[in-house]
Order: C-alpha cells, then sequence, then structure tokens
C-alpha cells in the first residue's frame, strides 16, 4: 500500500487494493496456506471462494449452478488484478514465490517491464502459462437525458450547487476535477477552463497528469458571475466550490458534502443519479453531436483514445438510423429489393 501511494494512486485506488487483498488473505486462512507458497490452483479456488455468498462460504454447503453469484466478473477481475500487483510486486523484492508467478499470466493491467519471477532461469525453455480471467459484460455508461439535466439543475436552490452540476455537463470534467477547480482556472473573456493537477485541502484530485483547456458556453460563464456577485461575495479564498453555508465556513467543498447533495437532489426529483453520469452525458452528447472522438479524448482527459473508443463507442439502434437515413443508405437506391 505504501509502494501504491508512492507512485501517486489516488486513495481510492490503495483503499480498493487494500481491501481487495484482504479478501486473499482470509481466503488463504481458511485455506491454512501461506501467500508465498500458492499454486495457480489455489487462486482459480480464491475465484470461486468469491463467488459464494459470504454465510456459505465454508464449503459446508453445495450451491447450485442457478443461484446468483456473489462477485460480478468486473469485481472478480478487478480483485485478481490487485493480487497479480502485489505478486509482481513481491517478486521484485527479491521475495520467493515458488511457481506461480512462472505459471499465472495475469490477464491486462498496466504495462510494464516486468519479467516473471525466475525468468533468467525458465526463458531458455517454454513455460506454459495461464491467465485467469472472467468474461465480463462491459456496461454501457449511464447517460442522462436532457429533460433529467434540466430537472437536476432546477432543483439546485442554490446557485453555488447549480453551477457545480452545470460545469459537470458542459465540460465532461470528473467530480474531483471540478472540486479542484480555482478561480485562476477559470478564464471568462476566453469561455474555457483549464484543469489541474495539484495537492487540495479538500483531497480533490486530478487523474490527467497534464493540464487541459476545455471551453466552455457563455451561458456557464455568465451563471459563474451570478454564483460570484449573489453568493460568494467577498469570501477571501482560492477555490472555486467552498462551503458557504455549512462548516467550516470558507473551506473547499469536500467529496462527503457533495454525495449528501447528491441525496438530497435524488429525493426532490426522484432521479436516481450520479455525478459521474454527467460525464458519461457530456461525452455521449459531443460524440453525437459529431464531435470527432479525437477531440472528445482530449476533452476528457484520457491519457489513449482507445480508452475513449472503448468507453463511448456506443451507439444505440436509433443513433444509427440516424447515421444511415443521413447517409442516404435507405434511399436512393441502385438495386430494389
Amino acid at each position: 500500500m505504501a509502494y501504491l501511494t508512492q507512485i501517486e494512486r489516488s486513495p481510492n485506488t490503495v483503499k480498493a487494493y487494500a481491501h481487495d487483498l484482504k479478501d486473499w488473505f482470509v481466503f488463504l486462512g481458511t485455506q491454512d496456506l501461506d501467500w508465498r507458497e500458492v499454486r495457480l490452483e489455489n487462486v482459480a479456488e480464491f475465484v470461486a471462494w468469491l463467488r459464494r455468498p459470504p454465510t456459505l462460504r465454508d464449503g459446508t454447503v453445495l450451491i447450485l449452478p442457478s443461484v446468483e453469484h456473489h462477485c460480478t466478473e468486473a469485481t472478480v477481475n478487478r480483485k485478481l488484478s490487485a493480487l497479480s500487483a502485489f505478486y509482481q510486486h513481491a517478486a521484485r523484492h527479491g521475495i520467493d514465490l515458488g511457481e506461480l508467478l512462472r505459471t499465472w499470466q495475469p490477464a491486462g493491467g498496466r504495462g510494464s517491464g516486468w519479467k516473471p519471477f525466475l525468468h533468467h532461469i525458465s526463458k531458455g525453455a517454454p513455460q506454459a502459462r495461464r491467465a485467469i480471467v472472467l468474461s465480463a459484460q462491459r456496461k454501457l455508461p449511464r447517460v442522462l437525458t436532457a429533460t433529467e439535466v434540466q430537472t437536476i439543475l432546477d432543483a439546485c436552490d442554490r446557485l453555488r450547487d447549480r453551477f457545480l452540476f452545470a460545469v459537470l455537463f458542459d465540460t465532461g470534467m470528473r467530480i474531483g476535477e471540478a472540486l479542484g477547480l480555482r478561480h485562476e482556472d477559470i478564464a471568462a473573456a476566453e469561455s474555457q477552463i483549464t484543469v489541474q493537477r495539484r495537492v487540495n485541502d479538500n483531497g480533490a484530485r486530478t487523474k490527467s497528469r497534464s493540464p487541459r483547456t476545455i471551453p466552455v458556453s457563455a451561458e456557464l460563464i455568465r451563471l459563474y458571475a451570478d454564483y460570484l456577485h449573489l453568493e460568494y461575495g467577498d469570501l477571501d479564498s482560492d477555490s472555486v466550490f467552498v462551503n458557504l453555508w455549512g462548516r467550516p465556513h470558507g473551506h473547499p467543498l469536500t467529496y462527503t458534502a457533495v454525495y449528501d447533495l447528491v441525496k438530497r437532489l435524488r429525493r426532490r426529483t426522484g432521479i436516481d443519479f450520479d455525478p459521474h453520469w454527467y460525464r458519461h452525458t457530456a461525452a455521449t452528447r459531443m460524440l453525437r453531436d459529431g464531435v470527432p472522438i479525437e477531440v472528445v479524448s482530449k476533452l476528457l482527459g484520457h491519457a489513449d483514445i482507445t480508452t475513449t473508443a472503448a468507453v463511448y463507442g456506443h451507439l444505440s439502434a436509433e443513433d444509427a438510423r440516424q447515421a444511415l437515413e443521413e447517409a442516404g443508405w435507405f434511399t436512393g437506391r441502385e438495386v430494389r429489393l
């Protein structure tokens, strides 16, 4: 965990890895296994153990195939990724791990120059290596309709809150990026906002290592001006989003405060939404309006355009039909059916 912190993984990533590794060591305890002496078969047994409901993980009760699995495929794969990173880190530090890393081929993960343990001994002879990964169906990102976006905005009884969700909708930035905004990042005359990576008192983080500038609408800049004039006032703070009614007064708004606000808006509107849906909504809206995917990728702060294509490369049947109709696919044909 200290290593992940040192290489600037986000607190959420470190927390998730810690939780995933806890499951692994609980499993090892039930099997009376030493973590340095496990085999590939034990990793497969761990997967089966994860899929059982917690109350039935002692294995004394037979689970029927029709029973819904406790962990989804995506969750299991994430835990395996954490486990793989843990053992790779141990191998780099010279810990003898037996045959595990000679037979386990981690699926996916971050690219690196790491070689399997004892690679220098086994490289002369082919070694059978297997990947353990579950086939997980990719979920389409949840997108808000224009009516839902408007309903949520109109349900905000404070300009600060309306401006926050307006920023998310207009730019597609992450909630952590919005909470980390400072007044110097907003160029009102140019109608643009720059997302910068910096250390923030409220723990807000920016995933992108490089700064990026996002053009915004004149309406958003006007809303920002109204917010400053009518609510922000003479408050002396660099942060754009701050506590104006709660305590500590004037301090940057936190993730917890935003999610409390989201809960209130859910009850008020009946819309079960999440701040990240605004990012999905903005990206999908841009693509449907014909913005090139490479531009969308840059605006979202993706390091690689393949990430944008993988997440937002979805088209509904209506999108496909509209594109075909605009291209004249259904009319003016040379072939009569």
